[in-house]
């Protein structure tokens, strides 16, 4: 075990002591509710996982201290309600990850990382008590991210795919019925349904390649705003306007964006 840091410790305690002393003090922070801090956690979640994909380090360590302020504000909160406290929350988690590592605090061998997921999934299952392999998969995730999710807790219990390949065939398999579907002038029910089973089809062969779909996506999202930030920019260099324009006249300059990333 490792011995105590004195200075981390300390700036800990401090940052303690400034919560508690903001819900004292300041006018906003006294108003809080768990309920109105949900919002600004999600945001603040997503501007980490933003500086993340940046590699912007700077930004990394900040967006790490808020959700930490807001860590401890929650259990700020908790503690006046007398439902739980921060020293509980830290115990909880501890205990929590010591009970599902059993490879280092027990007598459990496993061959390697893979293995060490699928025992943390059976533990967890079992801890919970819950019903179902999908029960534990939280109903307000965003769809690419809850769909991740699905698929690796089925496959936990072995409902996968055995190759990458017949994964692809799938995908081709739900745009032929998404097409039958259009063509027979389905209801847009029916077509929304089989697109759905394409884009799930698609997230799946994602985990194949152990590629992040929602990062993959961003990347495509951040091409395509700086290749029409330079379509927009050179079509005002040429004193024109995109509304005046036809489509074949913006793909001249849409191809010449394509050198941005």
């Amino acid at each position: 075990m490792n011995k105590p840091n004195n200075n981390l410790l300390n700036t800990f305690i401090k940052l303690v002591n400034i919560i508690d002393e903001l819900r004292e003090k300041c006018p906003w922070d006294k108003k809080q509710t768990m309920n109105s801090l949900r919002h600004l956690t999600i945001d603040e979640v997503y501007e980490l996982s933003d500086a993340i994909i940046k590699r912007d380090n700077k930004n990394i360590e900040d967006e790490l201290g808020d959700l930490l302020f807001h860590v401890i504000f929650y259990s700020k909160i908790g503690s006046e309600k007398n439902i739980f406290n921060l020293s509980s929350v830290i115990k909880r988690i501890s205990d929590k990850l010591i009970y599902r590592h059993p490879h280092i605090y027990s007598n459990t061998s496993v061959k390697d990382a893979n293995e060490v997921k699928l025992n943390w999934e059976h533990l967890k299952l079992k801890e919970k008590a819950r019903k179902g392999v999908l029960n534990g998969v939280p109903q307000s995730l965003p769809a690419i991210i809850k769909a991740m999710r699905i698929q690796e807790k089925a496959k936990n219990v072995g409902f996968d795919w055995e190759k990458t390949e017949q994964v692809l065939e799938k995908i081709e398999e739900e745009i032929k019925e998404l097409k039958s579907e259009i063509k027979n002038r389905a209801s847009q029910e029916k077509i929304k349904s089989e697109l759905g089973d394409v884009i799930f089809s698609i997230i799946n062969y994602a985990r194949f390649l152990n590629i992040d779909p929602e990062e993959a996506l961003e990347i495509t999202n951040k091409k395509f705003i700086n290749r029409f930030n330079y379509l927009e920019s050179e079509v005002k260099k040429a004193g024109k306007s995109l509304n005046s324009m036809t489509l074949e006249e913006m793909n001249l300059y849409w191809n010449k964006s394509k050198k941005y990333k």
